[in-house]
């Protein structure tokens, strides 16, 4: 599948006019794919850093250029997107219509959906499941633009799991042992998951957990905490935002 998946990407890296490197706003830095990167060089990228509304990271990412900030969901930095597309089309000397544009990254980082809100519709298949995009999806959007939607591959040497499970390209539903990256969450963004679900801090990492699936009523027989099942949630909430660092 992983192979497939990154032909579809080097099919449209060598298709494509412009292309879009599309990250995460939360994690800007583990949402880029160095590898996609150097297949593109030689061709006009674009780093595109989408749920813009979630966090804001413009003050972190000054090294990245050209670099355009959006929000799908709140329909913001849609038009900059576009002007920025025909800006680097020209610079380029392309001047066939439409210009073909390609979408890639990580799964999960909001691709489809940002080529739906470019298109002002919904076209392209998107999920929180990731790997909802199984191959090449086109979609028109106006009569200058063509978008080449791809799967999200990450990169063939990459064994990060704790990574890939904070920028959602593994769901929070395959997660065999939640509470083990909860933990590293805890490790990671002190206070922050106490704070969210309104407990105080405990001795260590699994009586919060505890805590927390107490106050949620998240139980198994006996009125024993259900950590699994509370950790689960947790991820399912940072993985859609709810949470935010």
């Amino acid at each position: 599948m992983k192979k497939r998946f990154w032909e579809s990407v080097n099919e449209v890296i060598e298709k494509a006019d412009i292309l879009l490197l599309v990250l995460d706003a939360r994690l800007v830095d583990e949402t880029r794919n160095q590898e996609i990167e150097d297949k593109a060089k030689g061709k006009p990228l674009i780093y595109v850093v989408t749920k813009s509304d979630l966090a804001d990271m413009r003050d972190k990412v000054k090294n990245l250029k050209p670099i355009v900030f959006v929000s799908a969901t709140q329909h913001f930095g849609l038009r900059t997107l576009r002007q920025r597309i025909i800006i680097e089309s020209k610079r380029a000397n392309i001047d066939k219509i439409p210009i073909k544009v390609g979408v890639l990254g990580y799964p999960n980082v909001g691709k489809s959906s940002l080529i739906n809100a470019m298109r002002g519709a919904k076209v392209a298949k998107t999920s929180v499941q990731s790997g909802c995009t199984k191959s090449i999806q086109r979609v028109k959007s106006g009569k200058k633009i063509s978008f080449l939607d791809t799967p999200g591959v990450l990169p063939y040497l990459e064994k990060k799991t704790f990574k890939h499970i904070l920028i959602g390209s593994i769901t929070f539903k395959d997660v065999k042992e939640p509470e083990y990256p909860v933990y590293d969450i805890m490790d990671e963004y002190p206070g922050m998951l106490e704070k969210h679900y309104c407990v105080e801090p405990q001795k260590d990492h699994e009586e919060t957990l505890e805590k927390i699936a107490l106050n949620h009523h998240m139980l198994r027989k006996g009125g024993v905490p259900d950590i699994q099942r509370m950790a689960k949630a947790i991820l399912k909430d940072w993985q859609k935002g709810v949470i935010l660092p």
